[in-house]
């Protein structure tokens, strides 16, 4: 990374830059959508970014803190799942030596995802429920409105079989470290980061999971429909140059069909690529 560019700074570009580029179903500058504008998204990294990198700060009160600066600058629910991906990768990213590479980045992310405990989940418990995420359901088990018994990664454990989001604190991201290696190219610099780019790691998302927002709210089914549209995209050589990919983001966002699990891992891959000097193959 280099040295005049923190962490914050690369999640403030990172959110910008998502906004800024076409991801269909997802709003953004070109295309705004599911009564959101990309102002608002901006508006949202930029309150979050406090309290997602206070130095020291547990993973928990980052996320609560976090949601709470959120719905003060914009009164609704943009960023919930961008935070609580970028809250434990902030608090791994601070401690000694972890951006020399991703396997250094690794290796203190697994121990902040280690020493989560019910403090934490209380507190993210908390900012779930104040975000109210659209198509949150009641759980059997460590539902988010009853106080949690268990640890925030425990209870992530008992999500992570339907929501990508909480499978990453299950496998220690492991399926963002392999979204860096498939869909950015060796040397990628964030600050030079192209349309293309964004593009790619977005359908590179939601070309191999069936997107855990869309499964909540519309159902297996839809997310899969989005999810092999999305295959055909994957394989285009120039998406972002298609008219056609206009008009797939416009009926996406017609039928109310949102990604946004898909766009929150794009942040957090374009992010953990932007702090990382020699991420690829290290």
């Amino acid at each position: 990374m280099n040295s005049a560019t923190t962490p914050r700074d690369c999640f403030l570009h990172a959110c910008e830059l998502d906004v800024t580029v076409r991801k269909p179903g997802n709003v953004s500058v070109a295309s705004p959508g599911h009564g959101m504008h990309a102002q608002q998204f901006i508006a949202s990294a930029q309150a979050a970014a406090t309290a997602l990198f206070e130095a020291g700060a547990p993973v928990g009160e980052r996320i609560e803190h976090a949601v709470a600066a959120t719905q003060a600058a914009v009164a609704c629910n943009t960023n919930l799942g961008i935070v609580l991906l970028i809250a434990p990768l902030a608090a791994a990213a601070e401690r000694p030596g972890a951006l020399h590479g991703a396997t250094a980045l690794r290796e203190s992310l697994q121990a902040v995802l280690d020493a989560l405990d019910v403090a934490d989940a209380r507190a993210a418990y908390r900012a779930i429920v104040r975000a109210n995420p659209g198509g949150l359901s009641h759980a059997d088990q460590a539902d988010v409105r009853s106080e949690p018994r268990i640890g925030l990664r425990d209870a992530m454990a008992l999500a992570a079989p339907r929501d990508l989001i909480a499978r990453q604190y299950t496998n220690g991201f492991a399926d963002l470290f392999d979204a860096l290696v498939r869909d950015l190219p060796s040397g990628f610099v964030l600050a030079r980061a192209t349309a293309a780019h964004v593009q790619r790691v977005y359908l590179g998302w939601l070309s191999r999971h069936p997107d855990s927002h869309i499964v909540r709210k519309h159902g297996e089914a839809v997310a899969h429909t989005v999810m092999a549209a999305a295959q055909g995209w994957a394989a285009h050589p120039a998406p972002d140059r298609a008219p056609a990919l206009a008009e797939w983001d416009d009926s996406l966002k017609a039928a109310g069909v949102n990604p946004g699990t898909s766009a929150d891992l794009t942040v957090a891959t374009l992010w953990t690529a932007g702090v990382l000097a020699t991420w690829h193959g290290s």
